[in-house]
C-alpha cells in the first residue's frame, strides 16, 4: 500500500454531500492508493456502507480516534 497524500477533511462539507464526496474520492484512487478521512466523530457507519457497496475493495485503518478528531486511512485494495 502506498502512503496517503490526500486528506479529505469532511468536517467542512455539508451533511448531504459528505458520503458522495467520500465515495468519489475513493473511487478515483488507483489500486494500492489511499486517502485520509478527517471527521469530527467516529465514521464507523460509513465503514458499514463501504462493506455493503465495495466489499473486499478497501482497507480501513484508524490513525486517530477522537475525542475531537478522527482520522481514518482508507486504501483501495490492489488488483
Amino acid at each position: 500500500m502506498t502512503t496517503s497524500t490526500i486528506e479529505l477533511d469532511i468536517r467542512i462539507v455539508p451533511p448531504r454531500e459528505k458520503h458522495p464526496a467520500i465515495f468519489r474520492t475513493f473511487d478515483a484512487l488507483g489500486a494500492g492508493e489511499a486517502f485520509t478521512l478527517i471527521n469530527d466523530h467516529d465514521p464507523f457507519p460509513l465503514r458499514r456502507q463501504f462493506e455493503a457497496t465495495r466489499p473486499g475493495q478497501f482497507q480501513w485503518t484508524y490513525a486517530e480516534e477522537g475525542p475531537v478528531v478522527w482520522r481514518v486511512l482508507i486504501a483501495k485494495s490492489g488488483a
